[in-house]
């Protein structure tokens, strides 16, 4: 689908578009460019985008979260 980009660099999603997407007026939305595209994200996409990252590097099994906790556990004991 073709569109075209507006006046200040504005760019309309064609309405089937923000159908499929879930996407409403005024919703917020993360726009990067990833190889030479551009992508368009809602907040809860980028959300799991960034976890599966994290994920990848840190194992499924290893929780980043409980390992902080214990550190600053650590940290606050040692106080």
């Amino acid at each position: 689908m073709r569109t075209r980009i507006g006046p200040g660099g504005r760019l309309v999603i064609p309405a089937p578009y923000r159908r499929l997407l879930g996407l409403r007026p005024g919703d917020e939305v993360i726009v990067r460019v990833e190889e030479g595209q551009l992508r368009i994200l809602t907040p809860r996409q980028a959300l799991a985008h960034a976890r599966d990252l994290v994920r990848r590097y840190a194992g499924p099994q290893r929780s980043l979260a409980r390992e902080l906790i214990s550190e600053r556990r650590e940290d606050s004991a040692r106080e």
